[in-house]
């Protein structure tokens, strides 16, 4: 870490910033001086009555706030935010009118389009109409196995204009995987495309739907047309219809919202599912709503008319993240298919022919741009992205660097950490703090967040548990088919009674900002000193011969080993040069504690649908443990090498 700033803040540009705004706002209501950064968020955390009421209001929430802010504030479960307010989420998406885009979608190079405010709301319209034709009412839900597309989003806004649940997955995902997830829901309707591009091939998806539609027997199943044969897909699934057909008979008209309770199931999303069937995680409307129009309007700082793009599928949460940009007023900018089709540029040209002003990817993607030589900074003109975010897994230092000497050097490069058991962050970007190269700025505003050691005591400098100490409203309502509540409390609450522990491995920094060390139930433990496997991968994916890596700890001699698993270059060996420089770097880079006792070369790496590697799914092949739900792995075929291997057993 080093206390030279690799950006901060413009101050014309921060005090022209709804971050600015909302702080003086705050200021005039509490009698307070907010414009310090650390202090608006301690007033935050302090007076979360004071703080998200004035959200709400700022952020012009369009829906009757109620008498009430906050009931029973100090039960984690158990707060209740704006327990009167009623309110519509979809309501509040469909922010603006007009022929200006409201979406901008791009199918890697085989299909670009785009889709005004005025012809979303009609949309949504027409498919409210026929969701209750098909007797939709508030409550049930609908789900969805789509791309990343307009009518994704579409039918998401008219599933909620009436209380429905909205659930979705992409359409990668095998007949087991979207059964383990829809079929603990029970949809009503269930909504697929007619198959989708990926790395320039089509993939087709009428085999895959009948089996699934079989089994989930929806009132229908509607076919949305990405490819060409809509028609030949409800063919020949029971049941199925075309979405032309299925609106046919309603005319666009007013859309109707339907005034909910704030704590209302908005989404169903689920856990990664790799050591055992998906948690269903119910979030509530006005929660989502509240820390979403946060996170967009202050912490990133979007306004009306701006583009916003994230690099996601509608399996992953930050599809649920994107979307909400339409209550900021923001254009959103889709794409779906493979960031590598035809190369790493894709998404660069992308930005730079639609102007975006947020561009969000991950740390993976970043790593893998900087590995394939690309220079967007000296090929492409990006000179309207204000905003890059990264999320997925911790962005290295070196990726931090890369992202200023490689993509813009003057663009705010916000790292963001949170989840899917949020649909939000916990620490995040902060427009009015400067960027230290490896560190998360700051905690998000009105998130109680702090770093705890094994005895529930704070800890600053030292690496520990990420908690939450204090309720907030985008805390999920609960799993569904969990009566009692016995599975949400032991997923979040069991640790320390009454505080959120998160699951992740941090540390607070000199500067007041964050560094994520990965999940903390995927820790290594070598001698009872607790490693986080992010420090090697910092160390070990800098090295040019190494394209990724995987690490996990391994019983050992009444011990735990730490054992590093590395995809390679082409033409690269791993030889004695190789693994002596391997742990070179990591002893120099980390400390003598983080080098591996094994290292192995493998083709692959198994990864969820979402790209995050998955140390335990691998932990537990090494250790003779079945993985229990291998359909949520994008490439489960990659978990057979780890199996059995001789080079740990001795």
């Amino acid at each position: 870490m080093t206390d030279t700033p690799l950006w901060s803040p413009d101050q014309r540009r921060l005090d022209d910033s709804p971050w600015m705004a909302f702080a003086g706002f705050a200021g005039e209501r509490s009698g307070l001086s907010l414009a310090d950064p650390f202090a608006l968020h301690e007033w935050s955390v302090n007076d979360r009555e004071g703080f998200w009421s004035a959200l709400w209001d700022f952020c012009e929430v369009r829906g009757d706030k109620g008498e009430r802010t906050l009931e029973n504030g100090d039960a984690m479960p158990g707060a209740r935010f704006f327990p009167d307010a009623r309110l519509n989420f979809a309501e509040n998406l469909l922010s603006r009118t007009g022929s200006e885009p409201a979406i901008l979608f791009r199918a890697e190079d085989k299909l670009k389009r785009q889709m005004s405010w005025d012809e979303l709301s009609a949309l949504v319209s027409r498919l409210q109409q026929a969701f209750r034709a098909h007797g939709v009412e508030t409550g049930d839900r609908i789900a969805a196995m789509m791309p990343n597309m307009p009518e994704t989003v579409a039918c998401m806004l008219a599933a909620a204009s009436i209380g429905a649940v909205w659930s979705s997955c992409s359409p990668d995902f095998g007949i087991q995987g979207v059964l383990d997830r829809f079929g603990q829901i029970e949809p009503k309707l269930f909504i697929s495309c007619d198959g989708y591009w990926y790395n320039g091939k089509r993939q087709e998806v009428a085999d895959k739907l009948t089996g699934i539609a079989a089994t989930l027997k929806p009132e229908a199943t509607v076919i949305v047309p990405l490819l060409d044969n809509a028609q030949a897909v409800a063919d020949a699934v029971e049941g199925a219809v075309t979405l032309a057909d299925f609106i046919a008979a309603f005319p666009a008209k007013a859309v109707t919202f339907e005034p909910l309770p704030f704590a209302h199931p908005l989404y169903i999303l689920f856990s990664s599912g790799t050591t055992g069937i998906p948690k269903c995680i119910v979030h509530s409307a006005g929660g989502t709503l509240l820390q979403h129009l946060k996170e967009h309007r202050l912490h990133c700082g979007t306004k009306p008319g701006e583009r916003l793009f994230y690099f996601t599928t509608c399996g992953w949460m930050m599809w649920n993240w994107l979307v909400s940009g339409l209550a900021a007023g923001a254009t959103l900018c889709l794409f779906d298919g493979s960031p590598f089709a035809p190369d790493g540029n894709v998404l660069f040209d992308y930005a730079a022919q639609e102007q975006f002003a947020v561009l969000g990817t991950s740390a993976k993607f970043i790593d893998a741009v900087r590995k394939a030589g690309l220079e967007p900074a000296k090929t492409h003109d990006l000179s309207s992205l204000r905003l890059l975010t990264s999320t997925g897994s911790p962005l290295s230092p070196e990726g931090f660097s890369f992202v200023y000497e490689g993509i813009k050097p003057d663009v705010h490069l916000a790292s963001i950490s949170g989840g899917t058991d949020i649909v939000s962050c916990f620490v995040l970007g902060n427009p009015a703090l400067p960027v230290y190269r490896g560190e998360i700025q700051s905690p998000g505003l009105g998130m109680a967040v702090d770093v705890w050691d094994d005895n529930g005591k704070s800890i600053t400098g030292e690496k520990g548990e990420l908690v939450c100490t204090k309720p907030f409203p985008a805390m999920p309502i609960g799993f569904w088919n969990d009566p009692e509540g016995a599975k949400y409390h032991a997923a979040y609450f069991s640790r320390f009674e009454n505080v959120w522990t998160h699951g992740d491995f941090a540390e607070w920094t000199p500067h007041r900002g964050i560094v994520i060390h990965g999940r903390s139930d995927a820790t290594l433990n070598p001698g009872g000193v607790r490693i986080g496997t992010a420090e090697i991968y910092n160390q070990v994916e800098q090295l040019d011969e190494v394209v990724e890596s995987i690490c996990i700890g391994q019983d050992w001699e009444d011990d735990v080993r730490v054992v590093l698993f590395v995809r390679l270059a082409n033409g690269v060996t791993l030889d004695d040069a190789l693994q002596a420089k391997i742990r070179s770097k990591i002893r120099t880079g980390a400390s003598p504690r983080h080098v591996p006792a094994r290292i192995i070369a493998v083709s692959d790496i198994p990864r969820t649908k979402s790209g995050k590697i998955v140390e335990l799914a691998v932990r537990d092949i090494v250790h003779g443990r079945a993985v229990k739900n291998q359909e949520a792995l994008a490439n489960p075929e990659a978990l057979v090498f780890f199996a059995d291997l001789e080079e740990l057993k001795r």
